[in-house]
């Protein structure tokens, strides 16, 4: 059974950091895409940061372009998102996903239903 657990959120100041896991457990995915995706009261889920597969260059949402920064480490089965500069409309809950196939569409790794596998997803947010 596939599980993805992620930690690493809670409160901080505007233009503060947090580092945010995610542990993946009952497969391996470091040949398959990963994301980072948030939801914001009220709102839809939003892409944030993905890529394709392990080594591979990051792909981020302009909104947190030059302030985030994906990665992963297949060691230990677990990706990462780096928050720096961090704004009160960053404030969410962050999910991790990931794809159980890896035949798909670079335009893909945006979209929330093309993920199989989901975190519960850690809070974060980010005060004025």
């Amino acid at each position: 059974q596939v599980q993805l657990l992620e930690s690493g959120g809670g409160l901080v100041q505007a233009g503060g950091s947090l580092r945010l896991s995610c542990s993946a457990s009952g497969r391996t995915f470091s040949s398959y895409p990963m994301g980072w995706f948030r939801q914001a009261p009220g709102k839809e889920r939003e892409f944030v940061a993905a890529n394709k597969w392990s080594g591979d260059n990051a792909y981020y949402a302009d909104s947190v372009k030059g302030r985030f920064r994906f990665s992963r480490d297949d060691a230990k089965n677990t990706v990462y998102l780096q928050m720096n500069s961090l704004k009160p409309e960053d404030t969410a809950v962050y999910y991790c996903a990931a794809r159980g196939s890896n035949l798909f569409d670079v335009s893909w790794l945006s979209m929330p239903s093309r993920y199989n596998y989901w975190g519960q997803g850690t809070q974060v947010t980010v005060s004025s």
